[in-house]
C-alpha cells in the first residue's frame, strides 16, 4: 500500500478499474453500476488513509455536471410547457418528498448533515447530490475543518448503504410490482399503446422488421417511356419516387429533371414501394439489378430545428414537407437526450431531437435544408465548453438569503445551469458549440467516476463507526425514500393526472433518474414506449434533484 500512499492518482485509477468490474455484477435485472462500484471500492481503499487532493473533486465534478445538462438541455427547456410538466409533477413529487423525509429523519434521529445528505442522495439514487451536498458542506460557518470533513466523509458512507437498496426497491416496483397493483401485462400493455399511436401501421416486436419494406429501389429497361423527360416519368408516377440513376450503353448519366430518355436505357428509381412497382407499366421491364447503377441510400442525423414542427407528429412532419414522400425519404430513428424513442408517425417531436433519416441522397438533401441541420460532431469546441464551465463556474458563487439561510448552488449547481443553457443554444444554433454525445458521454461518466473515487478514499476511515452507529436505519431510508414517493406518484398519475400506464411507469422510474430501472422495465416490455415518459421525467429530475443537496444543507445547517 506504501505506493498507493505516495502516489495517490494510482488509487484514483485501481477505484475506476475495479469499480466498474464490480459494477458488472449481475443479480436478475440489477446490476450495481460503475458508480456505486467504484465508490464501494474507493471506501475499502481509503480505510488505508490515501489522500487526494480536494480540487481534483472540485474539478472532476464540475466536468461531470457541466456535461450532464448540456446533454440534456435541449430537452429540459422543451418540456417547459403544459404537456411536458404535466409530468413534471412527478419530478416535483419527488423532489419535496426525499426533502421532507431526509429531515425528518434528520431531526427525529439526530442526524448530522452529512448522514442526512447522504441518505437523500442515495434514496433519491442520484450521484449529483453527493457532490452538490459535499459542496454545501464545506461552505457552513460555525465548522471546524474537522467537523467539515467528517460530515462529508458521512455523506459518501450514508449514500453507499441508501443508493443499494434505493436501486433495487425502484427496479423491482417500477418493472414488477407496479404492473401487477394496476393490473396490466406490461409487454401487452405497451405493444396496444405502441398500436395505437402507430395508427394503421403494425407494431414489430424487437427482433423483427418489415419484409416488404416501404422504401425500395428497382430498375427498369426503357421502352415504354422513350422520349419522356426525367420530370415527365416521375410526375406521372404521383411523386412517390425518384429516378436516381440512369445508364445509357456504358455510361453512367445524372438524372436532371430535363434528361430526356431514350429506348434501352436502364433507368434506377428509388422510393415507396407501391410507386416503384408501378413504375414498370411507365418505363418498361423490370431488370436485375445492373453494375454500376445502384445508388446506395444514404442514412443523416439531423437535428430539428425548425419551429413549426415542434410538438407535431413524424406523420405531420412528412406531411408539412412533401419532399419525405416524393423523394422517398424516412425517418428510422429518434433520439431525445440520449434515449432512442420509437419512430411511429404519432411519435411527438422536440425541436432538438436528433432524427436518422434514410433516403436517396438527392431527396435527402432537400428535406435536411428544409427541417434542420446535419449534426456535426467531428470534434469538441473546447472554447465553447471553457466558456460555459467559467459562467457556471460564476453562477455557482452568487448567495441569496432566506432569512437567515444562505442559499447558493455552488460550482457544482451553477455548472448544471450553465450546461442546460449551452446545450439549449447548442440546439438552436447547431452551426458552433459541438460536443459530440460520446464525448459528453465519457466526460459525464469520467467525472463523475473520479469525483466519486476521490470522495469514497477520504471516507473510508469513517465508515465503519458511522454504520454501527445507525445500523439498520440506513437501509430501511434507503427503501421508504424510494417507495413512498413511487407510490405517491403512481397515485396522482392515474388518478389526477389520467397518465396511460406504460407511461407512467417509465416516468416513476424517470422522477428517479434510474437508467437499471427503466432498462429493466423495458426488458418486461420488450417495447421502448415507456421510455416515451421516462425522457421527460428523467430530464427533469437531473435539474431538480441536484438542488435538494444545497437546500438541505442549508436548512439543517442554518
Amino acid at each position: 500500500m506504501g505506493i498507493i500512499k505516495d502516489h495517490p492518482e494510482l488509487a484514483v485509477f485501481l477505484c475506476l478499474a475495479l469499480g466498474y468490474l464490480v459494477g458488472k455484477i449481475r443479480v436478475g435485472p440489477i446490476t450495481l453500476g460503475g458508480i456505486c462500484g467504484t465508490l464501494i471500492v474507493a471506501l475499502l481503499l481509503g480505510t488505508q488513509k490515501i489522500s487526494v487532493d480536494e480540487d481534483v473533486k472540485t474539478i472532476f465534478f464540475a466536468l461531470f455536471i457541466f456535461a450532464l445538462g448540456y446533454m440534456a438541455g435541449p430537452q429540459f427547456f422543451a418540456h417547459l410547457n403544459r404537456k411536458g410538466l404535466r409530468f413534471g409533477v412527478l419530478s416535483l413529487i419527488e423532489m419535496v418528498t426525499v426533502l421532507v423525509i431526509a429531515y425528518a429523519l434528520a431531526k427525529a434521529f439526530d442526524l448530522d448533515v452529512g448522514t442526512a445528505s447522504g441518505i437523500l442522495a442515495g434514496a433519491a439514487t442520484e450521484s449529483a447530490v453527493v457532490g452538490t451536498a459535499t459542496e454545501s458542506i464545506g461552505k457552513l460557518t460555525g465548522l471546524t475543518a474537522d467537523q467539515i470533513t467528517e460530515y462529508q466523509s458521512h455523506v459518501a458512507t450514508a449514500y453507499t448503504v441508501c443508493y443499494l437498496f434505493g436501486l433495487v426497491t425502484i427496479v423491482i416496483l417500477t418493472s414488477q410490482i407496479m404492473p401487477m397493483m394496476m393490473r396490466i401485462n406490461l409487454r401487452e400493455a405497451s405493444r396496444d399503446l405502441w398500436d395505437k399511436m402507430r395508427g394503421e401501421s403494425a407494431a414489430l416486436e424487437a427482433d423483427e422488421q418489415e419484409a416488404l419494406p416501404a422504401l425500395v429501389g428497382r430498375t427498369y429497361l426503357v421502352t415504354h417511356a422513350d422520349g419522356r423527360t426525367v420530370r415527365d416519368v416521375e410526375s406521372s408516377l404521383g411523386a412517390q419516387v425518384t429516378i436516381e440513376g440512369v445508364k445509357r450503353g456504358s455510361k453512367l448519366l445524372t438524372p436532371t429533371p430535363d434528361l430526356e430518355l431514350t429506348l434501352s436505357d436502364l433507368v434506377q428509381v428509388v422510393g415507396r414501394r407501391e410507386g416503384a412497382i408501378a413504375a414498370g407499366r411507365q418505363i418498361g421491364p423490370e431488370t436485375p439489378s445492373i453494375p454500376g447503377l445502384d445508388t446506395p441510400l444514404v442514412v443523416r442525423q439531423v437535428v430539428l430545428t425548425d419551429k413549426a414542427m415542434d410538438r407535431k407528429s413524424i406523420a405531420a412532419l412528412q406531411k408539412a414537407n412533401p419532399e419525405f414522400i416524393k423523394s422517398g425519404v424516412y425517418v428510422t430513428d429518434v433520439m431525445r437526450a440520449e434515449q432512442k424513442l420509437p419512430a411511429a408517425p404519432e411519435t411527438s417531436l422536440h425541436r432538438g431531437d436528433v432524427l436518422t433519416l434514410v433516403g436517396a441522397r438527392a431527396g435527402l438533401d432537400k428535406v435536411v435544408g428544409k427541417i434542420g441541420a446535419l449534426v456535426r460532431n467531428e470534434s469538441t469546441d473546447f472554447v465553447y465548453m471553457g466558456l460555459g464551465l467559467v459562467v457556471g463556474s460564476l453562477i455557482g458563487q452568487i448567495v441569496v438569503r432566506a432569512g437567515d439561510v444562505p442559499l447558493s448552488l455552488g460550482t457544482g449547481g451553477g455548472c448544471l445551469v450553465s450546461g442546460l443553457l449551452f446545450g439549449w443554444l447548442r440546439s438552436r444554433r447547431p452551426t458552433f458549440g459541438a460536443f459530440p454525445p460520446q464525448a459528453a458521454s465519457t466526460i459525464k461518466d469520467l467525472g463523475l467516476s473520479v469525483f466519486i473515487a476521490v470522495t469514497g478514499l477520504a471516507s473510508g476511515a469513517t465508515a465503519g463507526p458511522l454504520l454501527k452507529q445507525y445500523g439498520a436505519l440506513l437501509p430501511l431510508a434507503g427503501i421508504g425514500m424510494v417507495l413512498v414517493p413511487a407510490m405517491i406518484s403512481l397515485f396522482v398519475g392515474l388518478k389526477l393526472l389520467k397518465i396511460e400506464k406504460p407511461l407512467l411507469v417509465g416516468a416513476i422510474a424517470g422522477q428517479q433518474c434510474s437508467t437499471p430501472a427503466i432498462t429493466a422495465i423495458t426488458q418486461v416490455a420488450q417495447s421502448s414506449v415507456p421510455l416515451l415518459g421516462y425522457t421527460i421525467t428523467y430530464t427533469l429530475s437531473n435539474f431538480l434533484l441536484p438542488l435538494t443537496g444545497p437546500i438541505l444543507v442549508g436548512v439543517l445547517g442554518a
